[in-house]
């Protein structure tokens, strides 16, 4: 059984874009086959939205429903859509909107997508630690906080801020174009995965991988020779 997340943020100081830095620690070590402690094999630093968390099937249902529209995932290929298919004219109009959507903003609502949990909790189990490494809007801190209890992430870090960066891991996993120039500049002793989606282009120094699977498989190789 996976136990219950212990509540509460710790702020750790203001970063870009109205964004703050946030920490909440849940699970510090991992567990051997006898039950006893251990320290995790590696950091996992592991981003929600378009990797763990569905955002875009999630605001284009919300769009849809409210505005008479028919979009689907397939439609969003590029990292602008959130204008760009819309009626909005500006992306701070998109946030203003999904910011207050049945009495929670977006992110509160979105669906984890299938097996992305599941392998969150296999990696834990093989040892290693799960750093969640995001980027959310202010407004947005508390729901991501009961979006990670509510699903059961087991997460023994959640950093959210612009600068990903900063937060120091073995690995990590991203889909967002503007993120992976960042993290194989000032991370080259870190392994820096690609989530291939539409909206992102192969970054040289970054590991591409479709899905879980392979980026379990990426985790494994790195595993074998600690």
């Amino acid at each position: 059984m996976w136990p219950e997340p212990r509540p509460g943020f710790v702020e750790r100081g203001q970063v870009p874009m109205r964004v703050q830095e946030y920490t909440l620690s849940v699970y510090s070590c991992t567990r051997s086959q006898g039950g006893r402690l251990r320290s995790p094999l590696m950091r996992l630093g592991i981003d929600l939205d378009g990797v763990v968390a569905n955002f875009t099937k999630g605001w284009m249902e919300f769009y849809n429903k409210q505005f008479g529209t028919n979009f689907v995932v397939a439609d969003s290929r590029n990292w602008g859509d959130l204008v760009d298919l819309t009626h909005f004219e500006h992306i701070d109009e998109f946030w203003d909107w999904a910011s207050d959507l049945d009495g929670h903003t977006v992110f509160w609502h979105l669906e984890a997508f299938p097996g992305a949990v599941e392998a969150l909790r296999s990696l834990v189990d093989a040892g290693h630690q799960i750093i969640v490494v995001t980027t959310k809007p202010d407004f947005a801190i508390q729901d991501t906080h009961e979006w990670v209890e509510r699903h059961r992430i087991p997460a023994a870090e959640i950093h959210i801020l612009e600068d990903k960066w900063l937060v120091s891991t073995d690995v990590y996993l991203d889909d967002g174009p503007h993120i992976l120039p960042g993290l194989v500049k000032h991370r080259p002793e870190s392994t820096v995965c690609r989530y291939i989606r539409p909206w992102n282009t192969p970054v040289e120094g970054a590991v591409d991988v479709h899905n879980f699977d392979e980026f379990r498989e990426v985790v494994d190789r790195l595993s074998d020779i600690l």
